[in-house]
């Protein structure tokens, strides 16, 4: 095997073969999580091994539209970051080719370009896992993937940790090593397409005609791209970084970053965020209380959602858990929502109502309505196996950063007690499960004035 970077061979898994082959005429970056150009461990590891050869890198990038639960909203702010991709790419010295169904599959392009050696970014999800699992079976070169999408290797963790208790001091004992900004490395040989590469298309040229769900509509108030997603970042760190520990938690105040939709699909990666943090000029506990979500919560999940089968169905959390539910499953409920009145924001509860058009009409709900959202389908549901599953439907199908393992951990947590530990006394439906009410919540923020403004929200967007 090629002698690299220490670090990014830390994050390589090697899922066939191991030497390249001397015959091959390129590198192939396999693109899919890791949808940028800067600071992305994955194409660095390409960059590297390309000029070790000594031949040119591409990177192919495939639109495949039949990723369950993605819908137009989601490929929307996906096909958006796609012109930064290239801009970035060709800075680099790195060819793109973008190709979108029928003409997406990996296997045909190696075909065409006989590359020495493939290279893709890990990503724990069932779906995508398996698509690897199956590409190796069938490539006649070596496939490595990088763990290009969090700060610290998940491999280096072993196995599921209990909670962020058990996985702060091993995250933290290995940040020194990680958490780094290397610089973008430029390709050596330049890369010569076999066919005459042509433009990126406009947004709306690339999704016509591809057959996928169009019945959730793309959102204004956020656009793909990693250009965008430094700009959001910038404004975070200076509007609002100073006092996040304090409002973090307050739906009412535009306290959050907002990022988790560039993170999701890559567009920003976790390292650039957390440097950036870092170096601005904060109180140290608003920039410890950003990173501890940043880093440390967002990679137990992540931890969950890659040694878990069972991620995103109930069976996934705690035998504790599971047994304070099962007791409680015949338990009488007060108020009992069908799926489509949850859907529809039908229900008793203004607050909740108010979160859930949040998402449906923004694509993004704050953190902590996250939880009370979650919760109170537990509450409602005929039973906590029918809560976990419609919690997952609804949130991968409005989130910008749906299908992703922050929401599915999420869920777990509220619904689960996934990550966190009993309680009591134990409460009817919930048994030892945390507990949250309307009027518990209501009493942390202005509860009126967020219900007020996604009312506003609402009646502006029907004009």
């Amino acid at each position: 095997m090629l002698r690299l970077d220490p670090t990014l061979q830390a994050r390589i898994t090697v899922r066939h073969g191991i030497d390249p082959d001397p015959d091959g005429k390129c590198v192939v970056y396999w693109m899919q999580r890791a949808q940028r150009a800067m600071n992305n461990p994955a194409l660095d590891a390409a960059i590297e091994v390309a000029n070790s050869l000594r031949k040119p890198i591409v990177v192919f990038l495939g639109l495949i539209p039949f990723y369950p639960h993605a819908n137009l909203r989601h490929y929307q702010f996906l096909v958006e970051g796609l012109h930064d991709l290239a801009a970035g790419l060709m800075a680099r010295k790195v060819g793109f080719v973008f190709r979108r169904y029928p003409d997406h599959r990996l296997e045909k392009f190696c075909k065409e370009v006989r590359p020495a050696i493939v290279i893709g970014d890990e990503n724990p999800l069932r779906e995508p896992e398996s698509w690897r699992r199956k590409v190796a079976k069938h490539l006649h070169m070596p496939l490595w993937t990088v763990d290009a999408d969090v700060v610290v290797p998940s491999s280096l963790l072993a196995k599921e940790q209990y909670a962020a208790r058990t996985i702060r001091p091993r995250i933290h004992a290995q940040l020194a090593r990680f958490l780094t900004m290397a610089p973008d490395r430029k390709a050596h040989v330049p890369w010569s397409p076999t066919r005459r590469p042509h433009p990126i298309p406009s947004t709306q040229e690339i999704l016509s005609g591809i057959p996928l769900d169009r019945t959730v509509a793309p959102v204004g108030g956020f656009k793909g791209g990693t250009a965008e997603a430094v700009s959001k970042l910038k404004r975070f760190i200076r509007d609002r970084l100073n006092g996040y520990s304090e409002r973090r938690n307050n739906p009412g105040l535009q306290g959050t970053s907002q990022l988790s939709p560039y993170l999701h699909f890559g567009h920003i990666g976790p390292v650039t965020v957390a440097v950036e943090i870092l170096k601005a000029d904060a109180p140290q506990c608003d920039r410890e209380a950003f990173l501890e979500e940043l880093i440390v919560r967002r990679e137990l999940a992540i931890n969950y959602v890659r040694f878990n089968p069972r991620y995103d169905h109930l069976e996934g959390c705690e035998p504790w858990a599971l047994r304070s539910l099962k007791t409680h499953a015949p338990d009488h409920r007060q108020h009992r929502y069908t799926e489509r009145q949850l859907e529809n924001a039908e229900t008793h509860d203004p607050l909740w109502n108010a979160a859930q058009k949040q998402m449906v009409l923004t694509g993004w709900m704050h953190g902590y309505m996250r939880m009370y959202w979650a919760k109170k389908i537990l509450e409602w549901s005929g039973s906590p196996g029918a809560a976990f599953e419609v919690a997952v439907r609804l949130n991968d199908r409005y989130e910008l950063d749906g299908r992703d393992p922050n929401g599915y951990a999420g869920i777990a947590w509220a619904i689960g007690g996934k990550h966190d530990r009993a309680w009591g006394p134990e409460r009817p439906v919930f048994g030892k499960i945390r507990y949250m009410s309307y009027e518990s919540t209501s009493r942390k923020f202005d509860s009126r004035q967020y219900i007020a403004s996604i009312i506003g929200l609402e009646r502006g967007q029907l004009r």
